[in-house]
């Protein structure tokens, strides 16, 4: 996820990727973050609610507040449930993983609720699209393919919004939003796109635009436009190891090959070890043989041939043995 990486400098326009369209809208839903202790993430936010092809943007309707747009990638949002306490509105909690370059460190859990409900049919919306996200391209599979054109145009540049930027009916590569609990549409003149397509994974495949097609709006300055995910090391996992010892009739690692960009060196430092036809271990090979005849002429014994005339022992007597 990534914060305030989704909102024109205005703060009144949100923005989403070339190729992502918006499914759900909703206004007046409370933001809320539970266990962080991050200025910015204090007191409860009200704002609008989007549910794209890729992710959910919260926006915060406060201009004054310094936490103005937040983003939550299906990829990034663990352990979602419902919860409807008695006396208050139900509401959605979880927590995300932070992105690189998402302004922020930490998994904070976050809670979602809607005055004017919907809360239990946004929630399966959200679970249905994420589970449908994960089947379509795994997190940290290589983005979209956008042609060499477009992305050679600055990044931080934004565009009017397509025509298609949201569908009315909600329905989107087999994906049905509820619409009918969520009739509301966002505002045209609010939503811009940027030139790129999602760096995560959605909803079925994303089809960017052609670059050229956009009218240029403005540009924005945020240093945390999403990339390329990398997925980070793991709790207790070990980097590759370099300097394995040679195992016992194990050819050796060229040393003489280009490394290509990101690849793991080969290890140089390989002792001999002792084998079967490697190093001084090797068997004894007074003829001079290959390996492999070696291998042929020592499973070549045979044994005796079969006589069908060969002297059984004599059977023991009842008076005991002779």
């Amino acid at each position: 996820m990534s914060l305030n990486s989704s909102h024109t400098p205005d703060g009144h326009g949100v923005l989403i990727y070339n190729g992502e369209r918006i499914l759900l809208y909703t206004t007046n839903v409370k933001l809320k973050f539970e266990k962080y202790n991050v200025p910015a993430f204090k007191s409860t936010k009200s704002g609008a609610l989007y549910l794209t092809s890729h992710r959910i943007i919260f926006m915060n309707e406060s201009k004054k507040d310094e936490f103005k747009s937040f983003a939550m990638p299906f990829h990034s949002v663990r352990d979602v449930k419902l919860e409807q306490p008695l006396l208050t509105p139900n509401y959605l909690k979880g927590w995300v993983t932070p992105m690189p370059g998402g302004n922020f460190e930490g998994c904070p859990e976050w809670r979602l609720s809607f005055p004017k409900g919907g809360c239990i049919e946004f929630g399966e919306a959200l679970l249905r699209a994420a589970d449908m996200a994960s089947r379509a391209r795994p997190f940290a599979a290589p983005p979209a393919y956008a042609p060499a054109n477009m992305q050679q145009q600055s990044a931080t540049t934004y565009y009017a919004a397509p025509p298609t930027y949201y569908l009315v009916q909600g329905s989107y590569q087999g994906f049905q939003a509820p619409t009918n609990v969520f009739p509301e549409r966002p505002p045209a003149q609010n939503v811009y796109v940027y030139d790129m397509p999602p760096p995560y994974p959605g909803i079925g495949q994303t089809n960017p635009y052609p670059a050229g097609q956009f009218q240029p709006v403005g540009t924005v300055t945020y240093q945390n436009i999403a990339a390329y995910p990398m997925q980070p090391q793991q709790p207790g996992q070990q980097p590759y190891p370099t300097n394995q010892p040679q195992q016992p009739g194990q050819y050796p690692y060229p040393t003489n090959q280009p490394q290509l960009p990101g690849q793991y060196p080969y290890p140089t430092n390989q002792p001999p070890q002792p084998g079967f036809s490697v190093g001084q271990g090797a068997a004894p090979n007074p003829a001079g043989l290959p390996a492999y005849q070696q291998i042929q002429q020592q499973s070549s014994s045979q044994p005796p041939a079969y006589n069908a005339y060969q002297e059984a022992p004599p059977l023991p007597s009842k008076n005991g043995p002779l």
